[in-house]
């Protein structure tokens, strides 16, 4: 993502005028000392939150380095705190219980709900209590399958509340997926839902948890209690699935009987209803006061081995880290309404649904939805009916609602907007100033983020009111954040140039291990350039300073901002019996920014027809997700191999990509076969 490096747009007026950070200046000073004095910046920064006792503890304490031992990172360790306390207990004291913390929109727009501050501590000491009465304890993993419901914020504050982990799986992936994060978690409990619609499409979240279930307690996992969210019958269903069994709706002939009455699964042994069980509970429950190196949550992401991570944050340094973030990336002030489209069941919704926004006493929407249901205009209608100051989105949204053209935004009084933020890949430079100049009327400051599940928060992005942004660069570090390039060699590129993106120190919010496997947290992060974290991105400095992410350096693949790695959908595609071989790489998309382009080997005899796309498809959609399945399936009569075995993923990168450019392919075994797959290439569609 190179983009014009000479096109600056200045942060809005009404935005510096009374930004938390409103000049370069100002940035620069606070970055320095946030750099050489690290405990006196943050120190500062945790007197905002309550520390129940011991002071701060030992303020930072760490080691990047392999060659001198063990990979740590300790901040504020032996101080106590709880999460939940500083979300909400310490707003409700403050005498601002009333204020609303989410503005809850359905699927369908006639479904709201407002939720404040007081209701929301309620229902998590309520669900805190029917957590602990089920044998929940400190330290106990609880894995969280659901929609971007009220419930989903009560039950994660809940689960942190009484010291207990969670994991909580974006409610699109498949049975399998969840049973592994389950199993890998070793989780004791499940947090699920009915069902919900995701625009027209019904995605039974209760049957899917079910089979999931059936494969923990194969592999000898038994998950104590499934609390199940009743959810679907208290909403608007799609016009389309309205009329019951009779209308041809393949969902409502499967999961509605005949009265309309959705169809669930139950197990009396582990099954309870939500509201059956929050019924005669104390909505009074004391914290569980929490080292701030204790666990807060884990998080899978896809590791280029297909065997997904869990990515462990603990409670003080994360809780320091998403709060500054979010006031600072955002600027955000009290009377601002923020809107994250984000998924809480991926990192942003953690920290910029959930966390962030609630340890500043924000208001925020809540949103179930997609952009472009009932109709593309979707997220517009939002921004007005809320009066939206602040609008969080990726650039996967931004282009798809591009398509439509401008009339759909021009329809809507979106005057509210002072900030709009990209997150979850690289945004390209004409989305970029489509966003800016449409949704934006040119009178706003755009903060494009980049950041990872196991940054935590933001390390790379403008302030809104002091940087001057590039369209298509991430611009400079956050606090604590201290960047630096590195070629092949490990050898550090100073100004202008190209390399591995990699940070020489910790900030508060860095994760702190793998679950259950340290060792592959120094391997994935440390080892290959010791005294480094290495993102597993490139980026290129400019002239005048200015990062520019541009990709994954490794085997793995972003699709719509989702993760995902080439050995995971490889492995997929090689169950089915008629692939020899598969690998699968990345193809530039004009919405998805990246889509998956495969290249499959078949078995002898066996035919490339139409129907075994369709069924390899099928496959992955089924083993990973909807998210997860190829836009591209290519006959590879070979695969470019060096003479050691190793496929040249870059090369077929190129070809997927339509470039003739192969560079040096003279370590091939077969180099022939390069022209053979160019030549067959689908073409884009």
């Amino acid at each position: 993502m190179s983009g014009d490096s000479t096109q600056i747009f200045n942060p809005a007026d009404k935005v510096a005028k009374i930004a938390h950070c409103s000049s370069m200046e100002q940035y620069r000073k606070m970055h320095e000392k946030s750099l050489k004095d690290p405990e006196g910046f943050w120190s500062e920064i945790a007197k905002d939150f309550h520390f129940e006792e011991n002071g701060l503890g030992q303020f930072l304490d760490y080691n990047f380095d392999v060659g001198k031992g063990k990979i740590y990172i300790k901040w504020m360790a032996g101080s106590k705190t709880n999460i939940s306390y500083n979300c909400l207990d310490r707003h409700v004291s403050a005498g601002k219980g009333e204020q609303v913390a989410f503005y809850w929109e359905g699927n369908d727009p006639a479904d709201a709900e407002i939720v404040s501050y007081s209701d929301l501590l309620k229902d998590v000491c309520r669900m805190a209590n029917v957590l602990k009465s089920k044998g929940v304890a400190k330290g106990d993993r609880v894995a969280i399958y659901m929609p971007m419901i009220k419930e989903l914020v009560v039950a994660m504050l809940a689960v942190v509340r009484i010291g207990a982990v969670h994991s909580i799986v974006f409610g699109g992936y498949s049975a399998g997926s969840l049973a592994d994060r389950m199993l890998d978690a070793e989780a004791s409990a499940l947090i699920t839902t009915d069902a919900v619609w995701r625009g027209s499409k019904l995605i039974p979240l209760k049957e899917i948890a079910d089979d999931a279930l059936k494969i923990c307690r194969s592999k000898n996992r038994n998950i104590n209690v499934n609390i199940v969210v009743k959810h679907i019958s208290r909403v608007t269903a799609p016009q389309s699935a309205a009329n019951g069994a009779s209308n041809g709706n393949p969902a409502k002939k499967t999961h509605f009987d005949d009265t309309g009455n959705f169809k669930v699964g139950w197990d009396d042994k582990v099954d309870v209803w939500w509201h059956d069980v929050m019924k005669d509970v104390s909505s009074e429950c004391p914290p569980v006061w929490m080292d701030a190196e204790d666990p807060l949550f884990m998080l899978y992401t896809s590791g280029s081995t297909g065997k997904p991570k869990g990515v462990l944050h603990t409670v003080g340094g994360y809780m320091l880290y998403a709060a500054t973030t979010f006031k600072y990336s955002f600027d955000y002030h009290p009377g601002d309404i923020y809107f994250c489209t984000a998924d809480i069941g991926w990192i942003t919704g953690h920290s910029y649904v959930t966390y962030g926004p609630l340890l500043n006493n924000a208001t925020s929407v809540l949103f179930e939805g997609v952009p472009t249901y009932p109709h593309s205009g979707r997220f517009w209608e939002m921004i007005e009916k809320y009066k939206v100051s602040k609008f969080y989105t990726a650039p996967t949204a931004i282009r798809t609602l591009m398509k439509y053209g401008d009339e759909p935004v021009k329809k809507y009084d979106l005057s509210s907007l002072s900030v709009l933020g990209s997150v979850g890949e690289p945004i390209n430079p004409e989305a970029w100033l489509w966003y800016y100049r449409v949704v934006g009327d040119s009178n706003v400051s755009i903060v494009d983020t980049f950041w990872q599940t196991e940054t935590g928060g933001h390390v790379i992005t403008p302030l809104p009111g002091a940087t001057p942004a590039k369209p298509g660069s991430a611009c400079f570090p956050f606090f604590g954040v201290d960047v630096a390039l590195l070629d092949d060699e490990g050898h550090e590129i100073k100004g202008e140039g190209e390399g591995y993106l990699v940070f020489r120190q910790p900030w508060p919010g860095i994760m702190r291990t793998v679950y259950g496997n340290h060792e592959r947290f120094e391997t994935t992060y440390f080892k290959k350039f010791p005294g480094f974290y290495c993102t597993g991105d490139g980026a290129k400095r400019d002239k005048d300073g200015y990062i520019w992410v541009t990709g994954r350096i490794d085997d793995m693949l972003n699709v719509s901002g989702h993760l995902l790695s080439t050995a995971q959908v490889e492995s997929s595609m090689v169950e089915h019996e008629h692939v020899a071989e598969a690998a699968v790489v990345a193809r530039p998309h004009v919405v998805k920014g990246e889509c998956l382009h495969c290249f499959v080997t078949l078995t002898q005899d066996a035919e490339f027809t139409d129907k075994l796309v369709s069924e390899l498809k099928v496959k992955v959609r089924s083993t990973i997700g909807p998210f997860a399945t190829p836009d591209y399936v290519q006959l590879a009569p070979g695969l470019p191999k060096t003479r050691s075995g190793k496929i040249m993923r870059r090369v077929l990168r190129k070809i997927a990509a339509g470039e003739r450019d192969f560079g040096d392919i003279s370590t091939l075994a077969d180099p022939s076969v390069v022209e053979v797959l160019f030549e067959h290439r689908p073409k884009d569609k």
